[in-house]
């Protein structure tokens, strides 16, 4: 098949979509499609896709204001044209928004199928930014959807969601996880000395550091004495969370087999944010062997097994966060007996496990496309 994948982000932004496009590239090839992405372009004088697994076709952008790691397409023909160049089979629609409408709208034109891969809890930004909009952020979920073949959701929590709000054709598409990359064996004491050098508890946060996160909730754990909270990432939050969450170390963004390192080096793995459609840090963690605290919503429900591989908390409880951290904190046997069953949870979800599963929606898709055609 001749795949274009259009994404909102790709590498070197570091996101759960750039990530997923990029591991679904991989996958491809290596499964001996030919797939070719169409992203945003980056900033002036960066060259980010020398090792990418397939061609990349950047796209005139301009970075949103107030968070300039984001960076938006600008309207160009390059789209159509990269459609009608690659002699696209089918288009893969990554967290569609901006970029993604323009696919779907070239798509449409072109008369390709497209499958429009739902990431983004666009209606909790909403929430969170401007503290209005979320119906009219559905409106739009549900029109980009709706002009799809089939909108595939990271999680149960989404699916429902989306079906709940009209959105038709949708089918669970999970993320998978590198656990040969993600491991406990990896887990590094001078690391650990570093960070904690009075052998403090470590208990990490990874992600973007911006106000969706919420990750202010960790405040209580940073007063836990015995304890030393992690924060690995970097966004427009980093500056008040220094004053928020006194104590903690910041790592910034860290990539690869570094970031590996810092997952199977903590004790536990605390995530905050309640807008998750998926939350592929969770499954990282729990492929480096970690326990996880996390909110009691969206994609942690399907990843997290309460009382076996981490804790499920209230969304936005400072106090049940804390406390779920101190009952891992004074229990060893826990933190051990948890961690072991959370790697053996997610050991079976491979990247090539999930892309198999991607490529039969493809199939599918074709298949529906080729019975209209015919009849």
């Amino acid at each position: 098949m001749r795949v274009v994948i259009v994404t909102e982000s790709f590498p070197p932004d570091v996101n759960g979509v750039a990530h997923c496009a990029l591991q679904t590239a991989r996958h491809l090839v290596d499964r001996g499609h030919a797939p070719l992405v169409v992203a945003p372009a980056t900033a002036a004088g960066a060259e980010p896709d020398a090792g990418a697994p397939c061609p990349v076709v950047r796209i005139p952008s301009l970075p949103l204001p107030g968070y300039p790691q984001v960076r938006v397409a600008l309207p160009s023909r390059r789209v159509a044209a990269a459609f009608t160049a690659h002699r696209a089979d089918i288009v893969h629609l990554a967290s569609p928004f901006v970029l993604g409408v323009r696919g779907m709208s070239a798509a449409a034109r072109l008369g390709l199928p497209a499958i429009a891969v739902y990431q983004t809890d666009l209606a909790g930004y909403a929430r969170t930014y401007v503290h209005a909009g979320e119906a009219a952020a559905w409106r739009r979920i549900r029109s980009v959807h709706a002009a799809a073949d089939l909108t595939l959701a990271p999680s149960s929590a989404a699916q429902n969601d989306l079906e709940t709000h009209g959105v038709p054709r949708v089918r669970l598409w999970p993320r998978g996880v590198d656990t040969e990359r993600f491991r406990p064996d990896l887990r590094d004491e001078d690391l650990r000395r570093e960070i904690a050098p009075n052998g403090e508890l470590i208990v990490g946060y990874v992600g973007r550091l911006a106000p969706e996160k919420q990750i202010e909730l960790l405040s209580g754990v940073c007063g836990l004495p015995g304890v030393r909270v992690v924060i690995v990432g970097d966004g427009p939050s980093e500056p008040s969370l220094a004053e928020t969450l006194p104590g903690a170390v910041f790592l910034g963004r860290r990539t690869g087999d570094d970031l590996a390192r810092i997952f199977a080096s903590l004790d536990v793995f605390a995530h905050t944010g309640p807008f998750e459609t998926f939350c592929q840090t969770v499954q990282e963690a729990m492929a480096s062997g970690v326990p996880v605290v996390a909110p009691a919503a969206g994609g942690p429900l399907d990843l997290v097994d309460h009382g076996r591989t981490g804790f499920l908390v209230p969304p936005r409880d400072a106090d049940a966060m804390r406390d779920a951290v101190r009952a891992l904190a004074v229990d060893p046997a826990m933190r051990t007996a948890f961690g072991a069953t959370a790697r053996a949870t997610v050991e079976g979800r491979t990247w090539a496990a999930v892309g198999d599963q991607l490529i039969h929606h493809y199939e599918d898709v074709l298949a529906a496309r080729k019975a209209v055609l015919a009849a």
